[in-house]
């Protein structure tokens, strides 16, 4: 309710409580200032949400986690934030990174894995981990690269462990028989709208500009 709806309301009956009237438009005046107050303060409520604020405001968040913005972007900038929160907490173990991980792109826990390289069957490095998986979606929506994305995984394991590799799972594939469609709107071809279909995995945008962390 506006508070030209709700101070009417309160007049005295002996006043005549249409907006138009001329009791009404003075009221309006003081109203409609009141209803641009309540819209600014509300939205230094809302932003104080790292996912909701803008520009400056998380800038100034920034400041009081000791991380800097540097080049990016508002997207990137929310991503960096959430993983410095959560890396002062890290320890460094694998489920750790996977929930320091999971928190700086907002992805479920469940869609990153890791593998610990010291026992791999090709290549064994000691104090190495690669095989790191997360949706290329979750990239895709800040716009960040697979190196920048290193970055902060990198920032996340301890001192001395190397990240070796990284692969980010796309959803596209085709129906398991020729002559059938698969009822799953996230891995065939998409329509003329684009609102459904795969993609494929390390086709995104992006850039490889160095981040702050």
């Amino acid at each position: 309710m506006s508070f030209l709806i709700d101070m009417l309301s309160r007049l005295t009956d002996v006043y005549k409580k249409d907006p138009n009237s001329n009791v009404g438009k003075v009221i309006k005046i003081l109203a409609d200032e009141l209803d641009l107050l309540k819209t600014t303060f509300d939205r230094i409520e809302e932003w104080k949400d790292v996912d909701r604020a803008e520009g400056i405001v998380l800038d100034d968040m920034g400041v009081n986690i000791g991380q800097p913005r540097g080049a990016a972007t508002d997207e990137i900038y929310r991503v960096l934030l959430r993983s410095k929160v959560a890396r002062n907490f890290s320890d460094g173990t694998i489920n750790t990174i996977i929930r320091v991980i999971s928190i700086a792109v907002n992805a479920n826990p469940s869609e990153i894995h890791i593998k610990e390289l010291y026992n791999d069957s090709s290549s064994p490095e000691p104090a190495a981990i690669g095989l790191i998986q997360i949706p290329l979606r979750k990239l895709n929506e800040v716009g960040m690269s697979p190196k920048q994305f290193a970055q902060i995984v990198q920032k996340t394991v301890a001192a001395g462990v190397r990240v070796a590799s990284i692969e980010l799972a796309g959803t596209f594939s085709f129906s398991s028989q020729p002559t059938t469609i698969e009822n799953d709107d996230s891995a065939g071809f998409s329509d003329l709208t684009e609102s459904i279909g795969g993609y494929l995995g390390a086709a995104f945008s992006g850039t490889d500009e160095p981040l702050p962390v």
